[in-house]
């Protein structure tokens, strides 16, 4: 858990007051993922999904070799038939062979108990829905669910889940319960409705079969394609698993958030609120768009946060008439050539009235503070003053010197 600092604030008539800016991420066990761990304090996990037909043995070990080069940490690929899951096992070994071995997550729905034993020998965890593990047929004419009913499913769902479980447990490896708010079964439906807490019992009644058989390698997940909903659901998870003394990890996301620019400002409105109140382990944006798009996202919504530093951190002001330089343009061109750096804060500021205070925090300053130059900063010390078309490059130089560069 990275803490970010925390400045005093003197206001008149009061003392000095620290205020606390860290987010304090809840407690959780740690889960293993083939080489990664989610929860136990370790950092927030990103994950993403490869859309190629995984019986595509060469197109799939592709797609999955381009997400871990982006950063993608742990990736999911879709089972839907036996092919599919022994397909899997070719997956492994090629990736192995060629590239590296990368954590891998089977999705499995739909009756799946001979997919996911099967598939559960070739990936580090399999992900079940528990709304279509065991598929209830709706029943049309239906106005209630008998108690003896509710049992009778719930006992077939053990049966059929118990194998994999052990499976699992034997292999030390994982599992994620993974709730999605479309597809709760009729049976949760018509004893909690359409509602939050549908998901959570959907998502406990799981749990303790698990817990039931010794195995607590699991992580959770409730997702929505309404932000509202979804926030309401994880809430609730925390407070039932509080209430019951559990500490799984929970995995973040917005299901079927669309494209573009709403696509991600929906994604981080629910990730980003939930993570900053400390509830999330780890991560997926899902966009309607290659999945190699959708990793930028997730590292933004986490530096933002200060949860993970993978970029440079670049502040500027939104220009004004004291502005003495195109400041976008400048934006641009320093992003461009430092954007391959990791870990500094690089403020661009267009005048000097806000530009020392603002970008205090920052590594480095570019600063319009006379007309035809540039003023470069290192932290809150003035270093040189340039003239404006040597900026970027003394820029440069200036971070060269400090032996923070690397080659792009």
């Amino acid at each position: 858990m990275q803490t970010l600092p925390s400045p005093p604030v003197t206001s008149p008539g009061l003392t000095e007051t620290a205020f606390d800016t860290t987010i304090h991420r809840r407690k959780t066990r740690p889960v293993p993922v083939g080489s990664v761990t989610i929860g136990g304090g370790h950092p927030v996990v990103v994950q993403s999904m490869i859309n190629e037909d995984t019986l595509d043995v060469a197109g799939s070990v592709a797609a999955i070799r381009r997400l871990h080069e982006l950063g993608c940490e742990i990736v999911r690929v879709t089972v839907p038939s036996m092919a599919h899951a022994k397909a899997l096992a070719e997956i492994r070994q090629q990736l192995a062979a060629t590239y590296q071995p990368v954590p891998l997550v089977a999705d499995v729905h739909h009756n799946g108990m001979k997919i996911a034993l099967e598939v559960a020998k070739h990936v580090d965890k399999v992900r079940i829905n528990p709304g279509l593990y065991v598929f209830e047929k709706p029943k049309g004419d239906r106005t209630e669910y008998t108690q003896a009913e509710f049992d009778e499913i719930g006992q077939k769902i053990r049966e059929t889940l118990e194998p994999l479980v052990v499976s699992l447990r034997d292999q030390n490896k994982s599992m994620r319960i993974g709730v999605n708010h479309g597809s709760l079964s009729e049976r949760m439906l018509f004893t909690y409705g359409d509602t939050p807490e549908g998901m959570v019992e959907s998502a406990l009644e799981f749990i303790r079969i698990c817990e039931s058989l010794d195995f607590r390698n699991l992580v959770i997940s409730l997702k929505a394609s309404r932000v509202p909903v979804m926030l309401a659901a994880y809430r609730l998870m925390v407070k039932r698993m509080d209430d019951l003394g559990m500490d799984y990890p929970l995995h973040l996301g917005v299901t079927e958030a669309g494209d573009g620019e709403y696509g991600r400002i929906k994604s981080t409105a629910g990730i980003g609120t939930l993570l900053a109140e400390g509830i999330g382990d780890t991560i997926r944006v899902s966009l309607t768009e290659a999945p190699e798009k959708e990793i930028p996202v997730c590292y933004s919504i986490l530096q933002a946060l200060g949860l993970r530093k993978t970029m440079v951190e670049y502040v500027a002001c939104p220009s004004c008439g004291r502005t003495l330089f195109n400041l976008e343009e400048v934006l641009h061109q320093v992003r461009e050539a430092t954007k391959h750096l990791t870990g500094l804060d690089i403020a661009v500021m267009g005048c000097i009235v806000n530009g020392p205070g603002e970008m205090a925090d920052a590594d480095y300053g570019y600063v319009g503070k006379t007309p035809g130059y540039i003023s470069l900063y290192r932290g809150r010390e003035e270093i040189k003053k340039v003239p404006e078309d040597q900026g970027v490059a003394e820029l440069i130089n200036l971070i060269k010197a400090d032996g923070r560069w690397v080659d792009p």
